[in-house]
């Protein structure tokens, strides 16, 4: 099946069966998601996958009860940095240079721009910022499990500072933005599942300029 054919299958199961995913689709569900873009590259999210059934039990009870929470194979969730510091901007630009085998002018530079900039915004500008980035690896995830065929349950109905808390995000300087439990679905529980998928026409979601 092609890609358009997968994201028309998908849809966000609202009951899963609990079967285990082989975690050679694991895998690639997370490269997919390390090879998302990022604004200048530097990925300022990291993401938790869950499969111990404590920590889902308590993630359940601060996200509305949400079966899924706990029915899932894999439980992931996504972390955006709380800010933006020299060290961890130095990081990537380090890490770039030792891959790449050779310093640029242009990209120190470039660096050093990033450095003036993003520590002296907010706190609260800078998550904005990295939350951002992180959806954007979030969309990889949910396309690579459709290419899996497996189910992923897009999720913001938690309470973020709970959820830090059960996983000591505040010590590792990051903060939940996102859920998405992995698994497959229940087709026998699941109203949603025989429903058609709703979407706009085209004509109401795109505009073309030419």
């Amino acid at each position: 099946m092609d890609l358009l054919e997968n994201l028309e299958w998908r849809y966000a199961a609202k009951a899963m069966n609990g079967n285990k995913i082989p975690q050679e689709k694991i895998d690639k569900i997370l490269e997919a998601i390390r090879l998302a873009p990022t604004s200048s590259g530097l990925q300022p999210f990291e993401v938790f996958v869950i499969t111990n059934d404590s920590v889902k039990q308590k993630i359940k009870a601060v996200a509305w009860d949400q079966q899924v929470v706990t029915q899932c194979s894999h439980l992931l969730v996504f972390t955006a940095w709380d800010t933006y510091t020299e060290d961890r901007i130095n990081y990537m630009f380090d890490l770039t240079n030792e891959k790449r085998g050779f310093e640029n002018e242009g990209w120190e530079n470039y660096r050093q721009q990033l450095l003036n900039s993003y520590p002296q915004k907010s706190d609260e500008e800078n998550l904005n910022h990295a939350a951002r980035q992180a959806y954007i690896a979030f969309a990889h995830a949910i396309m690579a499990a459709a290419n899996e065929k497996v189910d992923a349950t897009p999720m913001e109905g938690f309470d973020p500072n709970a959820v830090d808390e059960i996983l000591g995000l505040p010590s590792k300087g990051l903060k939940s933005c996102v859920l998405l439990p992995l698994g497959y679905r229940d087709v026998s529980e699941d109203w949603l599942v025989n429903l058609e998928k709703v979407r706009k026409p085209m004509d109401k979601m795109v505009t073309i300029i030419s």
